[in-house]
């Protein structure tokens, strides 16, 4: 199948352009709020919607501001380290969901403090958006052509503008059904079964982890950094203490469960 020709630019104001990249962030954003509003009132929880506002903005910063430093030191610092100016150029693109993932949980932690929140509470709630970002950021980079897989033989076969001339794996379309769609279910049933705080914080740490993982082996790898140890990509291998913590944060949370109930 031909890559269809979609247009970056949405629309175009003299110098302004209004890129679909850019509405796939807002989207996620604004959906991820409405979700977040919902679990709320799902678990009959006292928080107001202003604090989910707040609690927004300062997840904005820590996906921003970590995604933009995961990028710079996860793939690409000999670059960056040359060229730090750069590092402000994001419209350049270059952006990493582990390193936004470390900036989110460093923000929720100063949020909780300041707030005097739990931390687990507030981690639930926040995972039930990321999801939707991340269907809706997977999209992005579908439209953007970027991301692509590795070379297949199968009919869904993309052939990739910058890719060559041989059908890879969509694997950004992969991402979006799992990290989005199956992640989401997930996410949001647990919040229905009103599960104890710290579930479905965890089990989105888990279930991403796994799910990157395992989508990595029909990812190309980043040509300026190739297959690292044991034939494993860096996507891989930051996914793997996500795996380890996920599990790690189940046992103890059904743990302290368990130890309440006797």
């Amino acid at each position: 199948m031909v890559f269809p020709q979609i247009d970056p630019i949405i629309f175009s104001i003299g110098p302004l352009a209004i890129r679909w990249y850019g509405m796939m962030y807002l989207l996620g954003f604004v959906g991820g709020y409405f979700m977040m509003c919902h679990v709320v009132r799902l678990r009959h929880l006292t928080i107001k919607n202003e604090v989910i506002s707040d609690l927004l903005f300062y997840a904005v910063l820590g996906v921003v501001i970590g995604g933009r430093f995961g990028y710079t030191f996860f793939y690409n610092f000999k670059y960056y380290i040359r060229h730090p100016h750069e590092f402000f150029y994001v419209w350049q693109g270059g952006m990493s969901f582990h390193g936004g993932l470390i900036g989110v949980v460093l923000v929720l932690l100063i949020f909780c403090y300041r707030r005097k929140l739990s931390l687990l509470l507030i981690g639930d709630i926040a995972v039930s958006a990321v999801p939707i970002g991340l269907f809706f950021g997977r999209i992005g980079n579908f439209i953007n052509a970027e991301l692509w897989g590795r070379v297949t033989t199968h009919p869904i076969g993309v052939v990739f503008p910058g890719g060559g001339s041989l059908p890879r794996h969509p694997s950004q379309l992969y991402e979006a059904g799992l990290e989005g769609v199956v992640l989401f279910v997930l996410i949001y049933m647990l919040h229905r079964a009103r599960v104890r705080e710290g579930l479905p914080a965890f089990s989105f740490v888990l279930f991403y982890g796994v799910f990157r993982f395992s989508i990595e082996f029909l990812r190309q790898p980043d040509s300026h950094l190739g297959f690292l140890w044991g034939g494993a990509t860096m996507g891989q291998l930051l996914s793997l203490p996500m795996i380890v913590l996920g599990l790690c944060g189940l046992v103890y949370v059904l743990k302290r469960d368990i130890d309440e109930a006797n």
